[in-house]
Protein backbone atom coordinates (compact mmCIF):
# COMPACT_ATOMS: atom_id res chain seq x y z
CA UNK A 1 0.00 0.00 0.00
CA UNK A 2 1.43 3.29 -0.99
CA UNK A 3 0.89 5.59 1.79
CA UNK A 4 0.91 10.13 1.47
CA UNK A 5 1.84 11.16 5.22
CA UNK A 6 0.71 14.59 5.78
CA UNK A 7 1.98 16.20 8.60
CA UNK A 8 5.68 15.04 9.33
CA UNK A 9 6.06 15.73 12.72
CA UNK A 10 6.58 13.33 15.57
CA UNK A 11 3.36 11.62 15.23
CA UNK A 12 4.19 11.34 11.29
CA UNK A 13 7.70 9.81 11.92
CA UNK A 14 5.86 6.93 14.21
CA UNK A 15 3.34 6.27 11.85
CA UNK A 16 6.19 6.27 9.09
CA UNK A 17 7.61 3.76 11.07
CA UNK A 18 4.87 1.11 11.57
CA UNK A 19 3.82 1.50 8.15
CA UNK A 20 7.36 0.64 6.80
CA UNK A 21 7.51 -2.47 9.27
CA UNK A 22 4.01 -3.37 8.18
CA UNK A 23 5.29 -3.31 4.82
CA UNK A 24 3.74 -0.25 3.40
CA UNK A 25 5.72 2.54 0.93
CA UNK A 26 5.37 6.13 1.71
CA UNK A 27 5.17 8.22 -1.31
CA UNK A 28 4.97 11.62 0.38
CA UNK A 29 5.89 13.23 3.80
CA UNK A 30 4.42 16.61 3.51
CA UNK A 31 5.08 19.39 5.90
CA UNK A 32 4.83 23.02 5.85
CA UNK A 33 7.40 23.35 3.84
CA UNK A 34 6.87 21.11 0.39
CA UNK A 35 3.79 20.46 -1.77
CA UNK A 36 1.10 17.97 -2.33
CA UNK A 37 3.58 16.35 -5.24
CA UNK A 38 3.19 12.22 -5.02
CA UNK A 39 -0.47 12.66 -2.98
CA UNK A 40 -2.46 11.44 -6.70
CA UNK A 41 -0.12 8.01 -6.44
CA UNK A 42 -1.19 7.01 -2.64
CA UNK A 43 -3.60 4.82 -2.17
CA UNK A 44 -4.62 6.14 1.15
CA UNK A 45 -3.48 9.32 2.98
CA UNK A 46 -2.78 9.67 7.16
CA UNK A 47 -3.08 13.37 7.86
CA UNK A 48 -1.66 14.34 11.59
CA UNK A 49 -0.57 18.16 10.77
CA UNK A 50 -2.26 20.93 13.08
CA UNK A 51 -5.65 22.29 12.92
CA UNK A 52 -4.67 25.16 10.54
CA UNK A 53 -4.10 23.05 7.43
CA UNK A 54 -5.86 19.99 8.60
CA UNK A 55 -9.40 20.82 5.70
CA UNK A 56 -7.24 21.77 3.04
CA UNK A 57 -4.98 18.35 3.54
CA UNK A 58 -8.52 16.17 3.46
CA UNK A 59 -9.30 18.36 1.17
CA UNK A 60 -6.84 18.39 -1.46
CA UNK A 61 -7.42 13.88 -0.85
CA UNK A 62 -11.15 13.92 -1.18
CA UNK A 63 -10.46 15.77 -4.62
CA UNK A 64 -8.08 13.66 -6.04
CA UNK A 65 -10.28 10.57 -5.28
CA UNK A 66 -7.69 9.53 -2.48
CA UNK A 67 -8.86 7.88 1.20
CA UNK A 68 -8.09 9.82 3.43
CA UNK A 69 -7.82 9.21 7.60
CA UNK A 70 -7.31 11.96 9.71
CA UNK A 71 -6.43 12.08 13.50
CA UNK A 72 -6.03 16.09 13.46
CA UNK A 73 -8.33 17.47 16.23
CA UNK A 74 -9.08 21.04 16.55
CA UNK A 75 -10.64 21.74 13.26
CA UNK A 76 -14.04 20.49 13.45
CA UNK A 77 -16.24 23.27 13.18
CA UNK A 78 -15.59 21.97 9.51
CA UNK A 79 -16.45 18.79 9.89
CA UNK A 80 -19.61 18.64 8.38
CA UNK A 81 -18.47 20.60 4.82
CA UNK A 82 -15.84 17.27 4.82
CA UNK A 83 -18.36 14.91 5.16
CA UNK A 84 -20.13 16.70 2.19
CA UNK A 85 -17.60 17.01 0.17
CA UNK A 86 -16.42 13.41 0.77
CA UNK A 87 -20.23 12.33 -0.39
CA UNK A 88 -20.08 14.45 -3.47
CA UNK A 89 -17.29 12.80 -4.37
CA UNK A 90 -18.21 9.26 -3.41
CA UNK A 91 -14.63 9.46 -1.98
CA UNK A 92 -13.69 7.96 1.97
CA UNK A 93 -13.31 9.56 4.87
CA UNK A 94 -12.46 8.46 8.27
CA UNK A 95 -12.04 10.89 11.17
CA UNK A 96 -10.48 9.75 14.84
CA UNK A 97 -9.98 12.01 17.78
CA UNK A 98 -7.64 8.99 19.19
CA UNK A 99 -6.46 5.94 17.40
CA UNK A 100 -5.30 4.29 19.99
CA UNK A 101 -7.35 -0.05 20.70
CA UNK A 102 -7.34 1.02 24.54
CA UNK A 103 -8.90 4.77 23.78
CA UNK A 104 -12.00 3.69 21.51
CA UNK A 105 -12.41 0.71 24.03
CA UNK A 106 -12.19 3.41 27.08
CA UNK A 107 -15.06 5.53 24.89
CA UNK A 108 -17.69 2.58 24.84
CA UNK A 109 -16.42 2.08 29.09
CA UNK A 110 -17.22 5.87 29.43
CA UNK A 111 -21.03 5.75 27.19
CA UNK A 112 -21.60 2.76 29.55
CA UNK A 113 -21.38 4.23 32.90
CA UNK A 114 -22.35 7.47 31.58
CA UNK A 115 -26.03 5.38 31.33
CA UNK A 116 -25.36 4.04 34.22
CA UNK A 117 -24.91 7.10 36.15
CA UNK A 118 -27.48 9.12 34.60
CA UNK A 119 -30.55 7.63 36.54
CA UNK A 120 -27.90 9.36 39.73
CA UNK A 121 -27.38 13.08 38.55
CA UNK A 122 -28.50 13.93 41.47
CA UNK A 123 -26.06 12.19 43.80
CA UNK A 124 -22.94 11.96 41.40
CA UNK A 125 -21.83 15.25 39.71
CA UNK A 126 -18.97 14.47 36.40
CA UNK A 127 -16.17 16.05 35.84
CA UNK A 128 -12.57 15.32 33.49
CA UNK A 129 -9.35 16.38 33.15
CA UNK A 130 -7.15 15.46 30.47
CA UNK A 131 -3.14 15.76 30.55
CA UNK A 132 -1.21 16.39 27.26
CA UNK A 133 2.54 17.17 26.06
CA UNK A 134 3.35 20.77 25.94
CA UNK A 135 3.35 20.62 22.41
CA UNK A 136 -0.51 20.06 22.27
CA UNK A 137 -2.27 23.07 20.44
CA UNK A 138 -5.84 22.86 21.19
CA UNK A 139 -7.56 22.32 24.63
CA UNK A 140 -9.59 20.47 25.39
CA UNK A 141 -8.29 17.79 23.41
CA UNK A 142 -10.57 16.25 20.74
CA UNK A 143 -10.37 13.02 22.60
CA UNK A 144 -11.44 14.90 26.11
CA UNK A 145 -14.58 16.24 23.95
CA UNK A 146 -15.16 12.81 22.45
CA UNK A 147 -15.91 11.69 26.00
CA UNK A 148 -17.78 14.69 27.18
CA UNK A 149 -20.08 14.18 24.32
CA UNK A 150 -20.69 10.27 24.91
CA UNK A 151 -21.71 11.91 28.47
CA UNK A 152 -23.95 14.75 26.95
CA UNK A 153 -25.96 12.06 24.97
CA UNK A 154 -26.44 9.71 27.57
CA UNK A 155 -26.92 11.53 30.42
CA UNK A 156 -29.31 15.31 31.15
CA UNK A 157 -26.18 17.08 31.01
CA UNK A 158 -26.17 20.14 28.27
CA UNK A 159 -22.77 21.13 27.65
CA UNK A 160 -19.21 21.31 29.09
CA UNK A 161 -16.78 24.39 30.05
CA UNK A 162 -13.06 24.38 30.15
CA UNK A 163 -11.59 24.78 33.71
CA UNK A 164 -10.51 23.94 37.17
CA UNK A 165 -13.38 22.42 39.00
CA UNK A 166 -12.54 23.74 42.15
CA UNK A 167 -13.14 27.40 40.37
CA UNK A 168 -15.20 27.17 37.65
CA UNK A 169 -18.51 28.63 38.15
CA UNK A 170 -20.21 25.85 35.75
CA UNK A 171 -24.09 25.72 35.59
CA UNK A 172 -25.69 22.36 37.51
CA UNK A 173 -26.16 20.99 33.77
CA UNK A 174 -22.70 21.63 32.29
CA UNK A 175 -19.42 19.50 32.74
CA UNK A 176 -15.98 20.82 33.49
CA UNK A 177 -13.59 19.73 31.76
CA UNK A 178 -9.73 20.93 33.22
CA UNK A 179 -6.92 20.41 30.69
CA UNK A 180 -3.38 19.95 31.95
CA UNK A 181 -0.02 21.05 29.49
CA UNK A 182 2.87 18.84 30.48
CA UNK A 183 6.36 18.18 28.78
CA UNK A 184 6.64 14.89 27.68
CA UNK A 185 2.70 13.71 28.53
CA UNK A 186 1.67 11.62 25.39
CA UNK A 187 -1.98 11.83 26.76
CA UNK A 188 -3.91 10.88 30.13
CA UNK A 189 -8.00 10.95 30.39
CA UNK A 190 -9.57 10.97 33.53
CA UNK A 191 -13.71 10.99 33.95
CA UNK A 192 -14.88 11.72 37.65
CA UNK A 193 -18.28 10.83 39.19
CA UNK A 194 -18.30 12.88 42.39
CA UNK A 195 -20.61 12.48 45.54
CA UNK A 196 -20.63 13.97 49.11
CA UNK A 197 -19.19 10.19 50.57
CA UNK A 198 -17.45 8.69 47.21
CA UNK A 199 -16.09 9.16 44.07
CA UNK A 200 -15.68 7.33 40.50
CA UNK A 201 -12.78 6.95 38.31
CA UNK A 202 -11.91 5.71 35.04
CA UNK A 203 -8.95 6.79 33.41
CA UNK A 204 -6.85 5.92 30.56
CA UNK A 205 -2.88 6.56 30.38
CA UNK A 206 -0.97 6.74 27.13
CA UNK A 207 2.50 5.69 27.55
CA UNK A 208 3.76 6.58 24.44
CA UNK A 209 2.51 7.27 20.38
CA UNK A 210 2.87 4.11 19.37
CA UNK A 211 -0.78 3.12 19.70
CA UNK A 212 -1.93 5.67 18.27
CA UNK A 213 -0.09 5.61 14.87
CA UNK A 214 -0.44 1.59 15.31
CA UNK A 215 -4.37 2.49 15.15
CA UNK A 216 -4.13 4.83 12.63
CA UNK A 217 -2.17 2.58 10.27
CA UNK A 218 -4.85 -0.21 10.87
CA UNK A 219 -7.31 2.40 9.96
CA UNK A 220 -5.82 3.02 6.62
CA UNK A 221 -5.26 -0.60 5.64
CA UNK A 222 -9.15 -0.84 6.82
CA UNK A 223 -10.19 1.92 4.15
CA UNK A 224 -8.79 0.30 0.90
CA UNK A 225 -11.60 -0.19 -1.37
CA UNK A 226 -14.16 1.74 0.85
CA UNK A 227 -16.46 4.74 -0.12
CA UNK A 228 -18.06 6.34 2.91
CA UNK A 229 -17.27 8.29 5.98
CA UNK A 230 -16.03 6.12 8.95
CA UNK A 231 -14.85 6.37 12.45
CA UNK A 232 -13.16 3.85 14.66
CA UNK A 233 -16.07 2.02 15.60
CA UNK A 234 -15.89 0.87 11.97
CA UNK A 235 -12.14 -0.15 12.14
CA UNK A 236 -12.71 -1.85 15.40
CA UNK A 237 -16.90 -3.56 15.05
CA UNK A 238 -17.30 -1.52 18.04
CA UNK A 239 -21.11 -0.42 16.62
CA UNK A 240 -24.04 -2.30 17.69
Amino acid sequence: MKIALLGYGKMGKVIERIALERGHEIVLRKSSSNSFDGLSSADVAIDFSVPSVAVENITSCLNQGVPVISGTTGWLEKYNDVVALCQSQNGAFLYGSNFSLGVNLFFELNTYLAKLMARFSSVYKVSMEEIHHTQKLDSPSGTAISLVNGIIENSAYAGWIEGKPADTKAASDEIVIEAKRIENVPGTHSVFYQSDVDYIEIKHVAHNREGFALGAVLAAEWIQGKTGVFSMKDVLNLKA
